[in-house]
């Protein structure tokens, strides 16, 4: 069996990388499976990037597409084009996808316009919103996909109405956990903990990059002065994304308490995530993070296409809504947040089950 395994964006390192070393386990017992990895080269920056690739311990891509920047149409195409020359020149019987960033969708399309099997991982999940750009990556994907891996009884269910297959269908949990229960004893404590005298639940982490959060300037400003307002004097600790920060460049932002730092890698990210007193976030894999280190998730969406982060995780739903918002601050500061249980099959062993159940399916084809 020969796989072509894509990665984009970061959400996407951070679920190949379990993949990865499943199916370096099954070849290792003799079983006759290969993979490429293909980076499409849709994040560059070097903190998003190769940093990831390094601390947990991803192969050397075999290519990288190197599409850089551009608007969504721009991306898609060089994609697209970069993509069906690797599939041309490599041939294979399985085309991976994970999560739904714009090189999901767009590889997933030309897999299957060569003829090749398309499976995805972290199937079926939806928000409901079309101005995301996410959300429709997910309905393309899925609408050609033939192997459906999902995180949730949520996509089961959501897939199952489509008229999907129960056949094609494979409840295996969240891949992203698996990468997050392996290095949490690696996690580190950055340099700014020392430097800015942090202590445990004494801080927030703030991220933000969806495009209604941070698209106009006038909004994000008082946004983020809202924030503040709530935020008691504790540190706000603001990794800033490229996209942001460009936003940012033309606002006068300035509290004492709120700290703008570079992007940090994947195991100083998450120390700060695990000793916060909350995460503030629009982001929808550090949800999911949060639910497993049970630390309070606000989340600046009126949508979530991972909604067990609400039912049965550590998240909450402000919007924009500054009222809500008041409310989720005086539940955290009063100790009323909700516990959280970490949802079925988050357990670390999702990639396992990725790859067996791709062997089986070769198997009896």
């Amino acid at each position: 069996m020969n796989i072509t395994l894509v990665a984009g964006a970061r959400p996407n390192f951070i679920k190949v990388a379990p993949i990865i070393e499943a199916i370096t386990r099954q070849k290792a017992r003799g079983m006759a499976i290969n993979y490429r990895l293909i980076h499409t080269g849709q994040h560059y920056d070097t903190n998003l990037s190769a940093r990831f690739f390094e601390e947990l311990n991803i192969p050397i891509p075999d290519l990288n597409l190197e599409v850089g920047s551009g608007t969504q149409a721009e991306q898609t195409a060089a994609i697209m084009i970069g993509f069906e020359k690797e599939l041309h020149q490599n041939p294979c019987d399985l085309v991976i996808v994970v999560g739904d960033v714009t090189s999901t969708m767009a590889c997933a399309i030309v897999a299957k316009k060569a003829h090749i099997q398309v499976a995805h991982v972290e199937a079926g999940i939806r928000s409901g919103d079309l101005n995301m750009p996410e959300e429709i990556n997910r309905m393309v994907t899925d609408s050609i996909t033939d192997y459906f891996f999902t995180t949730s009884t949520y996509a089961n269910a959501h897939l199952k109405r489509l008229g999907v297959p129960e056949s094609k269908i494979f409840f295996v949990g969240n891949v992203m956990i698996d990468t997050l229960m392996k290095h949490a004893p690696r996690f580190k404590r950055p340099p700014l903990w020392e430097a800015l005298g942090l202590s445990a639940k004494q801080y927030f982490v703030l991220t933000l990059h969806r495009p209604h959060n941070v698209d106009h300037p006038q909004e994000l400003d008082q946004l983020i002065a809202r924030i503040v307002s709530h935020s008691q004097g504790l540190p706000l600790i603001f990794p800033v994304h490229p996209r942001t920060q460009t936003l940012l460049a033309g606002l006068q932002v300035s509290y004492d308490n709120l700290h703008l730092i570079a992007p940090l890698g994947y195991l100083e990210f998450n120390y700060l995530v695990k000793h916060a007193l909350a995460v503030i976030t629009d982001s929808g894999g550090i949800t999911e993070e949060a639910t497993v280190m049970h630390v309070p998730c606000i989340t600046l969406r009126d949508t979530t296409e991972r909604p067990e982060t609400c039912a049965m995780g550590t998240n909450i739903l402000v919007g924009n809504d500054p009222k809500l918002m008041e409310t989720a601050f005086n539940r955290l500061y009063s100790g009323q947040w909700q516990k959280g249980v970490i949802p079925e099959l988050w357990d670390g062993q999702t990639a396992t089950r990725i790859v067996d159940h791709l062997i089986a399916l070769f198997k009896s084809s």
